[in-house]
């Protein structure tokens, strides 16, 4: 008995899924007005995920509308660095019960955040149709914002690899440790190779000073030049302040806690710079979310 309801219940979540699939692919498709960033890294551990959040708000700050996409899809802490407590997240969209839209919750700044799961294994294993799912809904949002970040796994994981080839243009965090060069190199390779990705812009998190982070820009654009057919811009950088460890602990952002501080001024920097400068690819080409070429 218990089999044939467990049975019943998902094939009942199969047709929700299928009829809201097919709702979203006959409605009229709407013109994407959001610029759609993904802001990922080779490494963990380089603070890609405080960088997402203090742009997000800097951004919100200097009256932009402004959504961001936990992508991180089984290990999300966007929520936690956040101090929030989303009651619904992407689990639920997956599994038929919620739509992207009812899953939404505000951050600081009026900022707001489609947060992901943490500890769902399954959910770092999409399968294309969960794949155009998501892409469909996030794609009906799209008018509703100015910009939408996404905050990638770290990694080359193909979930990672296939956010990242969605967006206008991709946003590669890293760190003066060699290893997280390393791995943004690779990264940056295999978006070239396997997606054509061929324009990155870089941001340089946590160096010492303006003359490192110049260093590791220099020194990854060298390697790429003579190795890959890429392009890489560096954007900026994001110095060391012992504000950024004490905002985490709070779980608040340091834009919000400290404005005044050196990290604070770098994220206000580089929301003026991101919202001056054009996508990497113009939304002309009607770009963000093209999930039929690469499920």
């Amino acid at each position: 008995m218990h089999t044939i309801e467990k049975a019943g219940r998902i094939i009942s979540l199969n047709q929700k899924r299928r009829q809201r699939h097919a709702m979203l692919r006959n409605e009229a498709t709407q013109p994407a007005h959001a610029r759609v960033i993904a802001i990922t890294s080779g490494k963990g551990g380089v603070g890609k995920t405080n960088i997402v959040a203090n742009l997000g708000y800097a951004l919100c700050k200097s009256g932009q509308r402004v959504l961001i996409f936990d992508a991180d899809l089984g290990l999300g802490n966007l929520d936690v660095l956040l101090g929030l407590t989303p009651q619904y997240n992407l689990s639920h969209v997956i599994e038929g019960r919620k739509n992207l839209s009812e899953i939404i919750i505000s951050g600081p700044g009026n900022l707001k955040i489609l947060p992901a799961s943490s500890g769902i294994q399954e959910l770092t294993r999409l399968t294309p149709l969960q794949k155009m799912d998501i892409f469909h809904e996030l794609n009906a949002l799209l008018s509703s914002y100015d910009i939408v970040l996404i905050d990638t796994a770290a990694g080359i994981s193909s979930n990672v690899l296939y956010f990242n080839a969605s967006a206008n243009e991709i946003m590669v965090v890293v760190t003066p440790d060699p290893t997280s060069i390393t791995d943004a190199y690779a990264l940056m390779k295999i978006l070239s190779v396997k997606y054509q990705e061929k324009h990155f812009r870089l941001i340089v998190n946590q160096a010492k000073n303006a003359r490192e982070a110049d260093d590791v820009s220099r020194q990854l654009c060298l390697v790429a030049n003579r190795f890959l057919d890429i392009s890489i811009e560096y954007f900026g950088s994001v110095l060391a302040d012992e504000n950024v460890k004490i905002g985490v602990r709070k779980q608040k952002v340091v834009s919000e806690m400290a404005p005044m501080s050196q990290a604070s001024r770098n994220f206000a920097e580089l929301a003026h710079k991101l919202a001056r400068t054009e996508p990497m690819t113009p939304r002309s080409e009607n770009r963000p979310l093209i999930w039929q070429d690469i499920v």
